[in-house]
């Protein structure tokens, strides 16, 4: 008596990939914990703007975090110091400094720093 056993990788890669099969559900936990984490990560009211999903890609299932923020890339990349001018031709700037306002028609920004939280949430949630 014999038996034979046949492995195909094409037909096993297929059916890991599958919709509701047990890699979409790890991939659909680590994903949704790297934005947990990305939320908590994040300055200010950006955390709220955080969304995650998982989407078929080009080589399968992939988990994709996104933060919809206006502001992410200045807060991702950093800025250099730079001017900030009021819209209107003659208009003024106005905001809050240790609780007074403020009048002015420019602001000398010195720039931020570089915060990557995104990459941040990704390598602590692994």
């Amino acid at each position: 008596m014999s038996a034979e056993v046949r492995m195909e990788p094409g037909r096993i890669a297929r059916f890991l990939r599958l919709r509701g099969g047990r890699v979409e559900r790890k991939l659909r936990e680590r994903t949704a914990r790297v934005a947990r984490i990305a939320e908590q990560e994040a300055p200010g009211s950006m955390g709220r703007y955080i969304s995650w999903d998982v989407q078929q890609g080009p080589r399968g299932l992939e988990g994709v975090v996104r933060c919809d923020h206006p502001a992410v890339l200045y807060v991702l990349h950093g800025t250099r110091p730079h001017l900030i001018r009021p819209r209107r031709r003659n208009g003024v700037l106005r905001f809050e400094v240790g609780g007074e306002v403020v009048f002015t028609r420019l602001v000398r920004h010195p720039g931020t720093r570089a915060n990557n939280f995104l990459g941040r949430a990704l390598r602590m949630g692994r």
